[in-house]
């Protein structure tokens, strides 16, 4: 520590003040760590355990004359200033102990007090990060820099992922593990080889498959989702990962299953530990205790102590003051959170993002087998030219139903986690079969819908309902978005895509209409099967952040062939691929 950090400590965090050789003139009892426990136990004289115990409600035990302080950092800081009242002497044996937590404790101090003191900014190192940040996402890298174990809460869309890597970048934290629900996990992937390079090279990545651990080639980047966690509760653990990012971090907010005792290990073994979540649940204490003390053990204090004192009593689980818990969060560096709201002049008007999600592999290829029967007719018969036309067109759509509906349960847990973060939705697809499928995934969302298979009545109902409030979420077909109204909509996903730019255009201004003081979300959720990829190319998007599509009004004759034609040669290359 240098003799600038050292002048930022107050006194009773100064190591001197706890040397050995530096005895005081009397000790009011004895300082003892509890490896079992985790903790600190101090005993000694009554009236100077009842102290510590009025003082600091967390540290009474169950036992009569002792007290027990969490070994956390910020915890630590306490006991010493206690300490510099009480002296107390440190058993001998739990000496190296308390030197390294007290170390971690100033360390902690300064890296607040530089954040209190002023906004900073880092830009990622040219090389090892492609691409720039925004002037906020800058301050976030700084922020994730700083923060050893913390919460980037974030509104969704303003780039938690970005931000992650970057800090990777910066910090060279490698192997890192990254852990995200399952819909996320190409998306991590893609946006890996976009934004890193190592030593001018695409990282190696592993993607962790199966709940039956086996040797893990080297990597620079380990990728798992939640749902296999319990499989490799001994393995992953013992990597010792100097980095672990927990990515939509509330899927952690229940403890006692398997998943969250392996998370915790997890974390417990690494160097730094970020969770992501656009989401930070604190209006339920149980949930944002559970989520914290992932990121960081007893930040909080225990479960007893903090329904105690931040609750309405001994186990329950209801915050009493979200707002005064959300702050002491962000003052203690804990989390950060910015809304939409916060950096509106940085952002576009609009802001498409690609986003790779999972397939069903298996539904994905016995749908196919209709399609493959008629590439292989239109490959061997003799066709007239209407034919061949009509059944160009049937293999085309059969593809990218097939496509749809086997990314319909991914597109679904994508959705899902939008409208849980806040985001009033429109959900466009193409086919009847895919819009079913929203319906029975999407149940519990209450959506309303608007195929071309309503009446009247009941579109102008759907309308009323989402701009009412009375749900989040409206289904709408890609063709039947002409003259719609929703302006209330804060995310634009497209579960399924079309030809035509100028579709994809005229579907966002459903919700991007003149005079609108907000910055839209568009999401284009592609997968790497199927149509999806030729799709891409015909509509001029590229798998990034940010793309930029053409074609701002209702198509043309011309606008339309040109889609044809798009559709005819994806024809082709399916020919191509099946060949013999």
């Amino acid at each position: 520590m240098t003799d600038e950090e050292r002048n930022l400590l107050p006194v009773y965090l100064r190591k001197e003040e706890y040397a050995e050789d530096d005895k005081p003139r009397r000790y009011f009892g004895t300082l003892s760590f509890n490896r079992k426990r985790k903790c600190f136990t101090v005993r000694g004289e009554s009236h100077m355990v009842e102290m510590a115990k009025r003082l600091f409600p967390s540290s009474a035990g169950a036992r009569r004359g002792e007290a027990r302080f969490t070994a956390h950092r910020r915890v630590v800081q306490d006991l010493c200033w206690f300490m510099s009242r009480y002296p107390l002497e440190i058993k001998k044996a739990d000496r190296k102990r308390f030197d390294e937590l007290l170390l971690g404790a100033q360390e902690y101090y300064v890296s607040r007090e530089r954040l209190r003191c002023r906004p900073e900014r880092a830009v990622p190192p040219q090389g090892s990060f492609i691409g720039s940040l925004r002037p906020f996402q800058e301050e976030g890298l700084a922020w994730l820099l700083s923060s050893e174990r913390c919460l980037l809460a974030d509104e969704m869309g303003l780039g938690k992922t970005v931000e992650a890597l970057a800090m990777l970048a910066a910090q060279r934290t490698l192997p890192a593990l990254i852990i995200a629900p399952p819909h996320l996990i190409l998306n991590w992937l893609s946006e890996i080889k976009r934004f890193l390079r190592i030593d001018g090279r695409e990282p190696q990545v592993h993607i962790i498959k199966g709940l039956k651990p086996y040797p893990l080639p080297k990597a620079d980047i380990y990728l798992s989702h939640y749902l296999i966690l319990r499989g490799w509760k001994e393995e992953l653990p013992e990597m010792e990962f100097p980095a672990v990012i927990f990515d939509e971090v509330q899927e952690l907010r229940r403890a006692g299953t398997e998943k969250y005792s392996a998370a915790s290990l997890i974390s417990e073994s690494a160097g730094k530990v970020v969770g992501l979540s656009g989401t930070p649940i604190y209006n339920v204490g149980g949930e944002i205790w559970n989520v914290i003390n992932i990121l960081d053990f007893h930040f909080l204090g225990d479960w007893e102590s903090f329904t105690r004192e931040w609750c309405y009593g001994y186990g329950n689980r209801i915050v009493v003051h979200p707002d005064t818990l959300g702050e002491f969060l962000r003052s203690e560096g804990m989390m950060l959170r910015r809304v939409k709201a916060d950096v509106l002049s940085q952002l576009p008007p609009k802001r498409r993002l690609v986003q790779e999600i999972d397939v069903n592999d298996k539904l994905f290829q016995a749908l196919m087998q209709g399609v493959y029967e008629k590439l292989s007719v239109y490959r061997t018969s003799e066709l007239t030219a209407s034919e061949r036309a009509l059944l160009e067109d049937q293999i085309s759509q059969q593809e990218r139903q097939a496509t749809g509906i086997a990314k319909a349960d991914f597109v679904s847990a994508f959705v899902k986690n939008l409208i849980e973060n806040g985001e009033k939705v429109l959900l466009f697809a193409h086919h009847h079969a895919v819009m079913d499928l929203y319906k029975q995934e999407l149940a519990e969302q209450k959506p309303v819908f608007i195929t071309g298979r309503e009446t009247p009545a009941q579109k102008e109902q759907a309308v009323l309902s989402f701009m009412s409030g009375a749900t989040d979420l409206c289904c709408i077909s890609l063709r039947a978005a002409s003259g719609l109204n929703l302006q209330r909509a804060s995310a634009v996903v497209f579960g399924e895509l079309d030809w035509s730019p100028a579709v994809h255009s005229q579907a966002e201004d459903r919700a991007h209409r003149i005079g609108q003081q907000d910055s839209l979300l568009c999401y284009y959720l592609v997968s790497p099967r199927g149509s999806d990829q030729d799709m891409q190319e015909a509509l001029g998007l590229k798998v990034s952040q940010f793309v930029e599509l053409m074609g701002d009004a209702i198509p043309s004759m011309e606008e339309q062939e040109r889609a044809a034609g798009a559709a005819r040669r994806h024809v082709m290359r399916l020919l191509e691929k099946n060949a013999g």
